[in-house]
C-alpha cells in the first residue's frame, strides 16, 4: 500500500525536483473556455521524457538511495515509466533495466533505449507479465524495482502537480486527471484536498480499461479480464487494495472516456491548442469535453508520446 503523501513530503519533492527541472506550463486553452468556464492546460509534456512520470521516479530513487546502496533499478511499464526511470537512472549514475509489454509502444520504446536503460519485452501485450518479471529479477541483491503502483514515496513526485496549479489558479473548481496505475491522481488528489479542500478532483480511464473506476465505485479492487485501449497509460487490469482505498478518499468522481473520445481530443488539442498529446494524455480533455462544468479548471495533459497509429487515426503529420 502507497500511502497519500503528506504536505512536507509534497514541499520537500518541490524543493528536490527544482534541481532537475522547472515548473511545467499552466495555459489557458481558449478553444475549450466560454462565458462561465475558464480551462487550463497543465502540459506535463514539457518534461524531460514527454510525461510528468519524472517527478515520481526521480523522488522516490533519491529517497531510496539515501537509505541504502543501490547498484540497479528496475521497473515494468507501458513505456512512461520505463523512461521516467531511465531517466532518473542516468541522471543520478545507475545502470536500468525496464521490462516492457510485448508488443511495447515503439516511440516510448525508442524514448528508454535512448535514455541507456535495457529493455526486456515480456509476454502479453498489457503489463501483468511485465511486472511479474520485473519482480522475480528485482529480488537480486542491490537491485531497486522502482514500481510507480506501490511505491510508498512515489506519489509526492506527481502531488507537486497539483501544488503547481494551485500557486498559479488558487479558485480552482476542478481538476481532471488521468487514471493508470493512480500514483497521479493519487498525488495530485493528495495535495488538492490538503490545499484547496473544496476543489473536484475527477478522476478519468479508458471505457476499454475501467478497473479502477469500476474500483471506486464498489470501494474495492475489481479486476478486468482485459485493457485494450489505444491509451496504454491507462492500461491497468489489477488494482490494488490499497491504492483503491487511497483514490475513495481524494477522489470526487470518475468518468470514463471511448477510444474515438481521446482520438477527438488528440486532434482538438494539437489543431485548436497546438498541443500533442497520447491517448492518456489526452483523456482528461476528453473528459471533459464530454462532461463540461463551469468555473476554472485545469485539465492534465500528461504525456506526448504518441504512436504513429494513433497519430495517424487522429489526422496529425508531423
Amino acid at each position: 500500500m502507497s500511502p497519500l503523501p503528506e504536505m512536507s513530503a509534497i514541499r520537500e519533492a518541490q524543493q528536490l525536483l527544482r534541481a532537475y527541472f522547472p515548473p511545467t506550463p499552466l495555459v489557458r486553452a481558449p478553444s475549450l473556455s466560454g462565458p462561465n468556464a475558464d480551462i487550463y492546460l497543465k502540459l506535463e509534456t514539457a518534461l524531460p521524457t514527454g510525461s510528468f512520470k519524472p517527478r515520481g521516479a526521480l523522488y522516490a530513487l533519491i529517497k531510496n538511495m539515501q537509505r541504502g546502496k543501490i547498484d540497479e533499478v528496475t521497473a515494468s511499464s507501458t513505456g512512461n515509466h520505463g523512461a521516467a526511470t531511465a531517466f532518473a537512472a542516468r541522471t543520478l549514475g545507475l545502470s536500468a533495466t525496464i521490462f516492457l509489454p510485448d508488443p511495447p509502444n515503439p516511440v516510448k520504446r525508442k524514448r528508454i533505449e535512448d535514455l541507456g536503460a535495457r529493455i526486456l519485452c515480456q509476454g502479453s501485450n498489457d503489463l501483468a507479465a511485465a511486472s511479474q518479471k520485473a519482480s522475480a529479477y528485482s529480488r537480486k541483491a542491490g537491485v531497486y524495482l522502482l514500481s510507480d503502483a506501490t511505491s510508498p514515496e512515489l506519489p509526492a513526485g506527481p502531488a507537486t502537480i497539483g501544488a503547481e496549479i494551485l500557486e498559479e489558479c488558487s479558485d480552482l473548481s476542478a481538476v481532471f486527471v488521468p487514471m493508470g496505475d493512480t500514483a497521479l491522481i493519487r498525488g495530485i488528489g493528495a495535495a488538492i484536498k490538503q490545499l484547496s479542500p473544496q476543489t473536484r478532483v475527477i478522476g478519468v480511464q479508458a471505457e476499454r480499461a475501467p478497473s479502477y473506476v469500476l474500483s471506486w465505485r464498489a470501494g474495492k479492487p475489481v479486476p478486468t479480464e482485459t485493457c485494450d485501449t489505444i491509451a496504454d497509460g491507462l492500461a491497468t487490469r489489477f488494482p490494488d487494495a490499497g491504492n483503491v482505498a487511497d483514490i475513495r478518499n481524494v477522489v470526487d468522481d470518475v468518468v470514463l472516456v471511448t477510444e474515438g473520445q481521446m482520438i477527438d481530443a488528440i486532434r482538438h488539442l494539437y489543431k485548436k491548442e497546438n498541443v500533442l498529446a497520447e491517448p492518456a494524455g489526452a483523456a482528461a480533455t476528453a473528459a471533459y469535453v464530454a462532461n463540461p462544468i463551469s468555473g476554472r479548471v485545469a485539465l492534465l495533459v500528461s504525456g506526448s508520446n504518441i504512436a504513429d497509429d494513433v497519430r495517424g487515426q487522429a489526422g496529425i503529420a508531423l
